[in-house]
């Protein structure tokens, strides 16, 4: 056996998954995968992290004919033989995907299965080491809960599977502009009930430890009032006096650069222009319009709180645009592109998760 420290230091690897098979992910994944195979060498330029497409061959051979590229990657069957490190993109099969049940354009709960398959696959891969971040094409979650998933989201299977059990939840970045949220995918009629000193100060920590993962040491943050005009002084409710102001200023005690409450219909204006790098709402749709007005088609977001960086797209698997070639490439671009700065991040910050296989 070689000792540990005579084998070749491996490069940092982010590991690209297509997303639902019968979704626009194939197509978005092969877009992007033939820029970065191509001239400009996307692969060996983004801070030494290289890219492992994980998927079945055929699968991507579908998108890059969706999108009118033409993409022969290295192919490897088992992640002991990947290379210490690839100047160029490599594809890593996984599990196995029959042709006759693809259903392009087409929700189905064989697409669903192995999508989850694939995330146990890569989820896996990073929990022993082998990769060091995931950057996934859209999913579908009515066909992952049709296979039998039993989490509300994506990012409630990542923390279970990757045994994280402290605070998790969905960061949202575009054009340098990031947002989380204090609730997400409950009721509006619930969210007062999630309006507490103990559940806003955790969004506010989980946005500016992302934010700092990604490069940028010292991120202004602005908090969201829940009530019209911040609650006016107490007029239109007391959430601002009594919860969310206690919670920023508890955030200042811990050197968090956050201020606030702000009126929520002007605090993203403000935000836009360059006043603050992140907002903290108070609910899902106060920070979802906003950004996704702000520009739909680049939207990322950022799984917060995983021991992994794990990034996808802000948008859906657009079924209705399958198979057209129409479908942009932007959001998984800078998706991708986020990842890696996470993961050169994480590695400057904690050498010691550095391993080879």
């Amino acid at each position: 056996m070689v000792p540990t420290s005579d084998r070749p230091t491996r490069a940092s690897r982010l590991a690209l998954l297509l997303g639902d098979p019968s979704g626009i992910g194939p197509e978005i994944a092969a877009r992007v995968l033939s820029e970065a195979a191509g001239p400009d060498r996307t692969n060996a330029g983004n801070d030494g992290v290289n890219i492992i497409v994980i998927g079945e061959p055929w699968l991507l051979d579908w998108g890059a004919e969706c999108a009118e590229v033409s993409l022969d990657l290295p192919r490897y069957n088992s992640p002991e033989n990947l290379p210490p490190s690839a100047p160029e993109p490599v594809l890593l099969t996984g599990p196995s995907f029959p042709p006759d049940a693809h259903t392009p354009g087409r929700m189905s709960a064989a697409a669903g299965r192995y999508v989850l398959q694939t995330l146990d696959y890569a989820a896996d891969l990073a929990g022993a080491g082998v990769i060091d971040g995931i950057c996934y094409a859209s999913l579908n979650k009515q066909a992952m809960h049709a296979a039998g998933s039993r989490h509300e989201d994506e990012l409630r299977y990542f923390a279970d599977r990757l045994g994280v059990s402290g605070y998790v939840g969905e960061v949202n970045t575009l054009d340098g502009l990031w947002t989380s949220r204090v609730t997400s995918h409950i009721p509006l009629r619930a969210v007062y009930e999630h309006i507490s000193v103990d559940e806003i100060l955790p969004a506010i920590r989980l946005i500016h430890n992302t934010i700092r993962r990604s490069g940028q040491p010292n991120p202004r943050l602005a908090v969201a009032g829940l009530n019209p005009h911040a609650g006016e002084g107490g007029l239109f409710g007391s959430e601002e006096i009594d919860l969310i102001g206690p919670a920023i200023e508890a955030a200042q005690e811990e050197d968090i650069a956050a201020s606030g409450p702000y009126p929520p219909d002007t605090v993203f204006l403000r935000a836009s222009r360059g006043e603050f790098d992140g907002v903290v709402t108070m609910y899902h749709d106060q920070g979802q319009i906003a950004m996704k007005l702000l520009g739909f088609e680049r939207g990322v977001t950022v799984h917060g709180g995983l021991s992994t960086p794990i990034t996808t797209p802000a948008h859906g698997t657009a079924f209705d645009i399958v198979e057209k070639g129409s479908a942009s490439p932007q959001a998984l671009k800078h998706a991708l592109k986020l990842c890696m700065q996470m993961i050169s991040g994480g590695r400057a910050a904690n050498p010691q998760r550095r391993r080879t296989i």
